[in-house]
């Protein structure tokens, strides 16, 4: 996980934008007083503008870039994708982290928005991104009553590789409200299938 300084910047983001309005709507104020004119903020606001919108175009890119290779595996890690990138281990990092804070269900009333069926889980000091396939069937493995162990044997085909994968997604599709309620508890389908057995 990202260091607590690096977590405040990426709260303030790009909030510097209203700081400046603010400063531009000061200089508005005093250009007119003084001069009556308010050609200065309308630069400034224009400069500002373009700047911002501009300030946004790389990161677009490289986070539709990471994607893009990401969607093409059911489980890749972050330093698997910054050798397959070639960039650094803190900058793939950086960029999941922002990713996993926007992977939240969204809401009705957010019709813009779509829903992640992706999945980014930090799980012993590595991010790890699981694919919407490999997500789907571990739903409908959970539902279905399997337990840890069991979910993790039949999924081997999706590279999981631990118990506490599976915990730690089990966790995270939790707390991101996409995971509901089992439709038969493991304890009721194991008893099912030793009494089938019989």
């Amino acid at each position: 996980m990202p260091k607590k300084y690096v977590v405040f910047y990426k709260s303030i983001g790009r909030k510097w934008f209203l700081f400046l309005v603010v400063a531009i709507f000061i200089v508005a104020i005093y250009s007119y007083y003084k001069y009556k004119r308010f050609e200065a903020a309308i630069v400034i606001t224009v400069i500002s503008l373009i700047l911002l919108i501009l300030s946004y175009i790389p990161s677009l890119f490289f986070t539709r870039k990471l994607m893009k290779l990401m969607k093409i595996y059911y489980r890749i890690e972050d330093k698997t994708i910054g050798r397959l990138m070639n960039k650094s281990l803190q900058k793939i990092q950086e960029k999941m982290f922002d990713l996993s804070q926007k992977q939240v269900k969204k809401k009705k009333w957010q019709f813009w928005l779509k829903n992640k069926n992706w999945l980014i889980i930090y799980l012993d000091k590595q991010y790890l991104f699981y694919h919407q396939q490999t997500i789907s069937r571990f739903k409908e493995l959970y539902y279905k009553g399997f337990g840890d162990k069991e979910i993790l044997e039949q999924l081997k085909e999706y590279e999981l590789k631990s118990k506490s994968e599976v915990k730690a997604i089990i966790e995270e599709l939790i707390k991101y409200d996409k995971l509901s309620e089992r439709e038969i508890s493991v304890k009721e389908r194991r008893e099912k299938e030793r009494f089938r057995d019989l």
